[in-house]
C-alpha cells in the first residue's frame, strides 16, 4: 500500500507520550505507534527511495546510559537517508508536525577541521555563504552545533565568522499539522525541501566528506 498521509492518531500518540513517557503508556498504545507512525513513515520513505535513496528509520527507544534524562522513549519518529556517512537527508514526525532537514548533524574532529578550512578559503567559503543565504531567504532555518566564541586563530572581522563557529551544519523546515499532513501531499512537501537542500549537501560531501574518527 502506498503512502496516504499521517493520521490524527500519530499526533495524539505523541501528545500522550510527551505527557507520560513511560513503558506503561508506550506498551498500551504501541498499536498506534505501529499503525499511525511507523507504517506511514516506512511508506513515505519507500515512495521517495527511488529518487533519494533508502532511508533508515530510527528506533523509538532512547539511549539513556549517559543521559540525566532517563525518559525511555523518543517523542518523535525520524528517518535518515545517508548520502555520505553522516551527511544526508532527514524527515521527522512529532506532536507539533513534520520537520525535514539536510546536512550534517554531528562531525568528528577531522571533519570539523576540513569544514573550517573550506569556509575560511574564499574559493570554497563564498559559495557556502551564498547557499546558506539563499536557503534562509527561501524560509529555511540554518542550525547546527556552534561555538559561542570564535574558533582559535580566526580574526574577529572574518567575513564568514558565523559559519566558522559551526561544528555541524544543516538546514531545516518545520510544517505545522495542517490538514494536508493527512494526505499524500506530504510527499510533495518532503520532496521539495529535500531538493532545496541539494546544494548544501553537495558542498558538504565535497569539502567535508566522511570520517573514520569517533563522532563527538
Amino acid at each position: 500500500m502506498g503512502f496516504t498521509g499521517f493520521p490524527d492518531e500519530a499526533f495524539v500518540f505523541y501528545e500522550g507520550l510527551e505527557a507520560d513517557n513511560s513503558k506503561t503508556y508506550f506498551t498500551r498504545h504501541k498499536h498506534f505507534y505501529d499503525d499511525a507512525v511507523r507504517a506511514p513513515m516506512i511508506a513515505l520513505t519507500d515512495a521517495l527511495a527511488g529518487e533519494f535513496g533508502e532511508a533508515q528509520l530510527f528506533r523509538p527507544y532512547r539511549d539513556v546510559r549517559f543521559s540525566k534524562d532517563k525518559s525511555p522513549y523518543k517523542t518523535h519518529q525520524g528517518a535518515f537517508v545517508d548520502l555520505t556517512p553522516g551527511i544526508g537527508l532527514y524527515v521527522q514526525l512529532d506532536a507539533s508536525g513534520l520537520y525535514t532537514a539536510g546536512g550534517v548533524y554531528t562531525q568528528a574532529s577531522d571533519q570539523v577541521a576540513r569544514y573550517r578550512a573550506a569556509v575560511d578559503e574564499d574559493i570554497s567559503g563564498k559559495p557556502l555563504e551564498k547557499i546558506v543565504d539563499e536557503l534562509r531567504a527561501a524560509g529555511y532555518t540554518i542550525d547546527g552545533d556552534r561555538l559561542k566564541t570564535r574558533p582559535r586563530g580566526i580574526p574577529e572581522d572574518h567575513p564568514r565568522l558565523d559559519l566558522l563557529r559551526h561544528r555541524s551544519l544543516y538546514a531545516g523546515r518545520r510544517f505545522d499539522p495542517e490538514p494536508w499532513i493527512h494526505t499524500p501531499e506530504v510527499l510533495t512537501r518532503v520532496r521539495e525541501t529535500w531538493h532545496a537542500y541539494a546544494p548544501l549537501l553537495t558542498w558538504l560531501t565535497t569539502h567535508v566528506r566522511s570520517s573514520d574518527h569517533p563522532h563527538r
